[in-house]
């Protein structure tokens, strides 16, 4: 088993697109040139959905303007539709991401249509971008419970996640998007998804509303995941899922994977201080 972890870092914009208070765009570049200097390979920049919906990405184009590139990283994009997508083209996103839903209810609040309507909405992306030479990844949320419908039955996750494979995603993200997930309903879920989709095609995206993120973690290495996606300081949550609290902390995630003896190729103290920048920054803007 390999003894290497990728960390994909979300704080940009699965970090702050919550956030009641606009950041300003040069905070933003700052932060994701601070995150550059850290060791990762990707980055989530920042999302080309409607601003009407989610006003703090109203910047997208111009983050992704005023960024200091570094080699090695790419600079990805969270992009709902075909619309999003030829923004995050012009904008120079090195890799898009579409996301979909494991629960009707989930998918209905968050993009407005059903899931297979959301599949629709999909394709045009993953033939432009195939044609265009620009990875896809997946996102599926609400892979263990919604905050609408209850428990989400694990044969679904495994059917949307597979789908996604199969139309075109080099990788599928799975999105405890509520923090409900324990280490028994997380090992459910992968049982049967490791049963139609191999392990190194997935990512484990935990939400630490329990304080379980960790401890989910841990279960999904143990079932041959290697790629977890965090958000500096702990930031996040959705503002289609009450009560959804901030994603599993990268700082925390590098250090236990050091004490586990895993590589991430992140350095710790500029991690720390990335975090004290934008916990700053968002103590400053709740004032």
């Amino acid at each position: 088993m390999s003894k290497r972890l990728t960390i994909f870092e979300m704080g940009p914009r699965d970090g702050l697109q919550n956030e009641k208070t606009l950041i300003p765009t040069a905070q933003k570049i700052e932060l994701i040139n601070r995150l550059s200097e850290c060791g990762f390979k990707k980055i989530e920049t920042s999302s080309f959905v409607s601003p009407k919906w989610v006003p703090q990405m109203a910047d997208a184009s111009q983050v992704f303007e005023g960024i200091t590139r570094k080699a090695g990283i790419r600079y990805t994009a969270l992009t709902p539709n075909i619309k999003g997508y030829e923004r995050a083209k012009q904008a120079g996103a090195d890799e898009v991401a579409i996301f979909a839903s494991a629960s009707e209810g989930f998918s209905q609040k968050n993009i407005n249509c059903s899931i297979e309507e959301s599949f629709e909405r999909f394709a045009p992306i993953l033939e432009t971008a195939k044609a265009d030479s620009i990875p896809v990844r997946g996102y599926v949320s609400c892979v263990v419970e919604c905050p609408y419908d209850g428990p989400t039955p694990v044969q679904n996750t495994a059917k949307v996640s597979e789908r996604l494979l199969q139309m075109g995603c080099y990788e599928v993200s799975l999105g405890d998007t509520i923090g409900a997930a324990i280490p028994e309903t997380t090992e459910a879920m992968l049982d049967a998804l490791l049963k139609v989709v191999p392990a190194e095609k997935l990512a484990g995206h935990f939400h630490d509303t329990h304080d379980f993120a960790l401890a989910n973690i841990m279960s999904s290495i143990k079932m041959g995941l290697r790629t977890f996606d965090t958000a500096i300081g702990g930031l996040g949550g959705c503002p289609y899922a009450p009560g959804a609290k901030g994603n599993v902390s990268t700082l925390s995630v590098a250090k236990m994977a050091k004490l586990l003896d895993y590589d991430t190729n992140l350095d710790i103290e500029k991690l720390e201080q990335t975090q004290d920048f934008i916990l700053s920054i968002k103590e400053a803007a709740s004032l």
